[in-house]
């Protein structure tokens, strides 16, 4: 049996453009793309999600994969991927955010700690919100979710395709300003009290200059923020994040017009 060039594009396509979707959409992920994962297993989960979901590509163009209009292809495609992880990395970093806040209120901003998920260096409050909220995203089922959005992805954006433009980047960035609003609303109730801790230091330092405020300040604030933070962060911080994840599934629904997931 001979193999014509257009036939073996074809097959190469039918594999390797899928795989260029959903290997860009776990390079940025959250659990998928943390680094403390090895590559080899990063490589293979994305090998084995490409083949899961080949019955639900459909037909792919038959395009040489290394002519001009290939290459803008699977520039599409990692485009495509990009955009589905980008959000929900952004959401995750929503806890990140919040603990630097709290961090900060706290007089803790100085103890970092390596963040496996980016590499960078965050306090450690912001490790200990991202360590509960990444379990949280698997106790909910987020990376199921994560694989069905791309599988459906294919059937409302297939292959060869130009579904992205300018204003599906503009959104996409525009969500970072959902990030930021869920920080605030989680760090808030902690933040206040130690704010008003702080203000009421200040007072007590104006009242009698001779008190150290800095020796009585810093293990005050530590200690208060270390009791209140499982009282009022961490209950309220499911809810929250179920919230988030909800909007986050949404916008990719709506840019990718998948259908709309829930929380």
């Amino acid at each position: 049996m001979e193999v014509t060039s257009a036939e073996a594009a074809a097959w190469v396509g039918m594999f390797m453009y899928p795989l260029m979707r959903i290997g860009a959409a776990l390079l940025v992920a959250p659990v998928f793309g943390n680094e403390m994962l090895p590559l080899q297993v990063r490589i293979f989960i994305g090998l084995a999600l490409t083949v899961a979901v080949l019955p639900a590509v459909g037909e792919v163009p038959p395009v040489d994969p290394l002519s001009g209009e290939g290459l803008l292809m699977a520039a599409q495609e990692i485009l495509v991927g990009l955009t589905i992880g980008t959000i929900l990395a952004l959401a995750i970093n929503t806890a990140v955010i919040a603990g630097e806040s709290i961090a900060l209120a706290m007089g803790l901003g100085f103890a970092t700690m390596a963040d496996p998920q980016t590499g960078m260096s965050v306090p450690v409050v912001s490790q200990l919100l991202l360590t509960i909220v990444t379990l949280l995203f698997l106790a909910f089922g987020g990376h199921l979710m994560l694989i069905q959005l791309l599988a459906d992805s294919f059937t409302t954006v297939p292959i060869g395709e130009i579904a992205l433009d300018r204003d599906v980047f503009w959104s996409v960035a525009a969500w970072g300003t959902q990030m930021y609003a869920g920080a605030v609303l989680i760090a808030l109730p902690l933040v206040t009290v130690l704010l008003v801790i702080n203000l009421s230091l200040g007072v007590m330092t104006r009242a009698a200059p001779q008190m150290n405020v800095f020796s009585v300040g810093l293990p005050l604030t530590i200690l208060v923020g270390g009791v209140l933070l499982p009282i009022l962060v961490l209950p309220a911080l499911p809810a929250r994040m179920a919230g988030i994840w909800a909007e986050a599934y949404n916008t990719i629904g709506e840019l990718l017009g998948t259908p709309m997931l829930g929380g």
